[in-house]
């Protein structure tokens, strides 16, 4: 097929899917979703929120007894954060690297679905510093903190030292409150796997509550094994550095893109929320949240939602199957949940304290749009309680399009949530209304 007949074809699936909203049905959320069966064909769905950014005068909607105001705008790309102890607040400007797309048709079309959703865009490779703040909330200062790094997205800050996770290794720079720019060379502490794939990119960073270990999610090199299994060494888990031996090890496996880390702070749990398969339905399979258990394997790319055997991945695994443990809770499929952070303050509204904001960055693979907001998921006694709640929406508008698109969710040192928004270029602060 010739590349224009390619670009009608996806303009024909972009224009002809129906409603450009429509979430998945509330039996589809929780710690037993109803799975449909799945849905095989030889195009996949493709639907995505074209990005326009955001009008004058516009903001996201923030949920009952909430308001949002920006608190930065005008940054260029920005997809993770970082909340300092003295207020100051770290923003990767970041976009993957430049890596081979799949060969033929498929890898033509994922370009175009790539340049469309602004995706290709060229990557910044640094860290802004965010410090101080005017009477409407936003920043007063911006500064370069970081240059001249390769795909930044996870931040850490333990004592004295702050890591920074590249898309091929985790560095060490010191930490100054005072500072405003590291000029030092970061330290190499550990190398992460990337090219010459890098399929998932994003490589993010999580402490234990005793500040001893490390956490690093490292996403699968394709959807569901298709560039072979050697090329998944190393990938679709979360590994653990020991900070004090700089020992690694896999703690989590079939994770496919744990996108999302945080540690529940009340008991000391590592919880993520992961980007699920994709092109076996419109609600299916979920994407979810979960804690994660040292030594545990999650299915990926075998199985998904604990023992469903995915037939499409060759050869068979039946043995890893039978040992894939199920997720905790369902945020629904295709919603792509990027930013996970547990509310500890108490400057929100009770309704939005005891559980975990999560940005869901939006669907590209499902006949109507979900996600393009931020949800906040309540937990009881360590385990997540309900059905998610919409804490920051209107990313979307009348048509369709796309204004913003949530990313990183960080708590800032007010008690305020901060939102990362790579599509709007802004950083929102949501408060008590």
């Amino acid at each position: 097929m010739k590349p224009s007949l390619v670009v009608l074809a996806l303009a024909i699936i972009f224009t002809g899917c129906g409603k450009s909203s429509d979430p998945a049905p509330p039996s589809q959320f929780g710690a037993s979703p109803q799975l449909p069966a799945p849905q095989h064909g030889m195009i996949p769905t493709v639907h995505f929120a074209r990005p326009v950014g955001w009008p004058a005068g516009r903001t996201p909607i923030a949920g009952p007894g909430l308001k949002v105001g920006a608190y930065a705008r005008g940054l260029l790309h920005p997809r993770s954060l970082l909340a300092l102890p003295n207020g100051d607040v770290l923003v990767a400007e970041t976009n993957g690297p430049t890596a081979p797309r799949p060969k033929g048709l498929r890898g033509y079309a994922e370009k175009v679905v790539m340049g469309m959703v602004g995706a290709e865009a060229p990557s910044m490779n640094r860290i802004i510093l965010l410090r101080g703040g005017r009477p409407d909330g936003s920043a007063a200062a911006n500064y370069v903190y970081i240059s001249g790094l390769s795909s930044p997205f996870g931040m850490a800050l333990v004592g004295n030292n702050l890591y920074v996770a590249d898309t091929d290794a985790v560095l060490r720079f010191p930490y100054d409150p005072a500072a405003t720019h590291v000029a030092q060379r970061g330290v190499k502490v550990a190398d992460l796997p990337a090219f010459p794939i890098d399929h998932h990119w994003t490589k993010t960073l999580a402490v234990s509550r005793d500040s001893k270990t490390l956490f690093v999610s490292v996403g699968s090199n394709s959807n569901i094994g298709e560039n072979g299994i050697a090329a998944e060494k190393g990938r679709a888990l979360v590994l653990a550095i020991d900070l004090a031996t700089g020992r690694q090890r896999a703690y989590a496996t079939g994770l496919r893109n744990a996108v999302g880390l945080d540690v529940d702070p009340s008991d000391g749990v590592l919880w993520a929320v992961v980007n699920e398969r994709d092109e076996i339905g419109d609600n299916l399979p979920p994407d979810y949240l979960t804690s994660v258990k040292d030594g545990g394997f999650y299915g990926w790319p075998y199985a998904y939602w604990g023992k469903h055997v995915d037939a499409r991945v060759k050869p068979q695994r039946p043995d890893l199957v039978a040992a894939a443990l199920t997720p905790d809770y369902s945020l629904g499929a295709h919603v792509a949940p990027l930013g996970l952070v547990f509310y500890q303050g108490q400057a929100l509204p009770p309704q939005w304290r005891s559980g975990a904001f999560v940005g869901e960055h939006g669907s590209w693979n499902r006949a109507a749009l979900s996600g393009y907001k931020v949800v906040f998921v309540r937990f009881a006694n360590g385990r997540p309680s309900g059905p998610p709640v919409d804490a920051l929406t209107g990313f979307l508008d009348q048509k369709g399009e796309a204004m913003g698109r949530p990313v990183g969710v960080v708590e800032d040192a007010s008690g305020a949530v901060l939102v990362a928004d790579d599509v709007g270029n802004a950083v929102w602060r949501i408060t008590a209304k």
